[in-house]
């Protein structure tokens, strides 16, 4: 690799890995198109600056977005590929026309999922794997045991957890070692503050914080005027929605003033806030270009001192968000929020 980033560890028994990581999920689906051939260019970009955490999910555009990671693995430099670490999501169920239908954590079918993405990914273990919400129906004890299962028989490295609360956390980690929690966390979505991160750093569980830029509302470069498309996740989210994208973008314009001042851009304020909420916490970057990938890896350039932090929480007040993080349908399956 040409470039050594800092480095984080994944709570006590986790995996080290670059202090930012790549989410994958925008190269195949719910931000709109997609370039296959920049995408796989940025998966290799990321690997030769350093980036070692690649996440993905086995449901991302049905698993079009494991294939097409278990290219860029396939095709990367072998001393890149050989760094690579891969954390999967799993347990979402799709219908044929992209349906979101339910959740399936019971063991059998964590195990058939596990078996679907090695053979997609292409590799013989997944580094971190995770139900991607607690399903109503499966205690966590049940799905976190079988993950287990999966560590002792080699095909996975460690387990991670998704989107849950305080007391399903607690309840996973006294059946098994919990590597981290990956959850929404930026400065315009802090629920974790309250109980979920206590409890993390408590029992030694190191944090995955996607959402970042808030799928781009916070990155400095959305509009008002975007047009986006009918497959775009953001059509219906309701932060991007009327009076409340006007809202959120007026806390941007706020934001921007601060990075101008320090000569960087709102997206790198925004991704270097997150990174330096704790040593524990490893941001998960977006980006599906390459440019978009060197804006990210700038942030690791950025201090902020009390000053800034300061006049960024003026600017960006906790709960200054207006709209829910989701849709309401998808809302009631965070455990997270409850």
């Amino acid at each position: 690799m040409s470039t050594a980033l800092p480095t984080r560890t994944l709570g006590t028994t986790g995996t080290r890995t670059a202090t930012l990581g790549l989410g994958c999920m925008g190269m195949s689906a719910l931000y709109g198109e997609a370039d296959r051939a920049e995408s796989i260019a940025t998966v290799h970009a990321a690997l030769d600056a350093g980036v070692t955490l690649l996440d993905t999910g086995d449901f991302y555009a049905m698993g079009h977005n494991e294939m097409l990671l278990g290219e860029a693995l396939r095709t990367a430099p072998a001393a890149a590929r050989e760094n690579a670490l891969t954390s999967v999501k799993f347990g979402a169920l799709r219908g044929p026309d992209g349906a979101w239908n339910s959740y399936d954590a019971r063991p059998e079918a964590v195990k058939n999922f596990a078996a679907y993405s090695l053979q997609r990914l292409g590799v013989d273990h997944i580094d971190i794997y995770r139900p991607a919400r607690l399903d109503p129906e499966v205690p966590i004890e049940e799905t976190v045991g079988a993950i287990a299962e999966l560590v002792e028989q080699g095909y996975v490295r460690h387990i991670g957890l998704s989107e849950v609360g305080a007391d399903t956390i607690r309840r996973a980690a006294a059946t098994a070692p919990i590597s981290d929690l990956q959850i929404e966390y930026s400065l315009i979505s802090r629920g974790i503050e309250d109980s979920i991160l206590p409890t993390v750093r408590e029992l030694g569980i190191g944090v995955t914080a996607y959402g970042v830029l808030s799928r781009g509302l916070i990155s400095g470069h959305f509009t008002r005027d975007r047009e986006l498309g009918a497959g775009d996740f953001r059509a219906f989210s309701p932060r991007f929605q009327g009076e409340n994208l006007q809202h959120n973008l007026d806390l941007v314009e706020q934001l921007r003033k601060i990075a101008e001042q320090k000569g960087v851009s709102v997206a790198q304020i925004a991704i270097a806030w997150v990174a330096g909420r704790g040593e524990d916490i490893v941001p998960l970057i977006g980006a599906r270009r390459r440019d978009r990938l060197t804006e990210a890896l700038g942030s690791l350039n950025v201090t902020l001192d009390a000053t800034d932090l300061a006049a960024i929480e003026e600017a960006v007040p906790a709960d200054a968000a207006a709209g829910d993080r989701y849709p309401a349908a998808q809302m009631a399956h965070l455990d997270s929020e409850r």
